[in-house]
């Protein structure tokens, strides 16, 4: 009788739920907020210290902490940050920085662009080197063989480069809102929407767990 009571006590402890609602708010939250701000304060303009300031520019000032804070909540939860999550909290703080510091929107803009060119370039160097540098960021969440972690790399490069693109169209095309909107929902949607498509990769490079288990 002891035994089975004490069995559900210590599967009970291991249930860690809360902790992972709680880091896809630290995740989308301050992303979220941001754009509910925009378009709260979007057509307003604030006189600091004889200093105009559009909406865009004070809701950036009010994103860096946030973010910043979100990005250490997430840390201490986690006890770990992914490269592109320490690589978007530095360019969040500089461009970010940048555009309240200069007063100049188009800082901001410019932040997811460089941040896909530099994880488009640092996959491809890996490439080069014949590594794939997503299998070690992706720490095993995927079983894959090499060929696989390859190929996915290949294609991630060039969605990151494409995404790059896409928004130095939109953000010189556009308007400021429009803008917005792609950066909250299009950007995250467009790389959701490739993984989904990547089934048949998963499915032909998959490594299986009862043969990796034997190894």
């Amino acid at each position: 009788m002891q035994t089975e009571t004490s069995k559900p006590e210590a599967t009970a402890e291991k249930t860690p739920e809360k902790p992972s609602g709680l880091k896809s708010a630290l995740e989308f939250g301050p992303v979220l907020a941001f754009f509910v701000a925009y378009l709260w304060l979007k057509d307003e303009s604030f006189v600091i210290g004889g200093t105009e300031y559009a909406g865009f520019v004070i809701v950036t000032a009010g994103f860096i902490p946030v973010f910043v804070a979100a990005m250490a909540a997430m840390w201490k939860l986690t006890g770990h940050l992914s490269m592109m999550q320490l690589v978007t909290t530095v360019m969040v703080v500089v461009f970010g920085g940048l555009t309240v510091w200069l007063n100049d929107e188009r800082f901001f803009q410019m932040k997811p662009t460089l941040i896909y060119l530099l994880l488009g370039g640092a996959l491809g160097i890996g490439l080069l080197r014949g590594e794939s540098w997503l299998a070690k960021v992706m720490e095993g969440m995927m079983p894959l063989k090499h060929e696989g972690w390859m190929l996915l790399t290949k294609r991630v490069m060039w969605l990151f480069f494409g995404l790059a693109a896409a928004n130095e169209v939109v953000r010189n095309t556009m308007e400021m809102s429009t803008w917005v909107s792609f950066k909250t929902f299009g950007l995250p949607i467009a790389v959701f929407g490739f993984f989904m498509t990547q089934a048949k990769l998963f499915e032909r490079f998959a490594i299986d767990d009862k043969k990796a288990e034997d190894q």
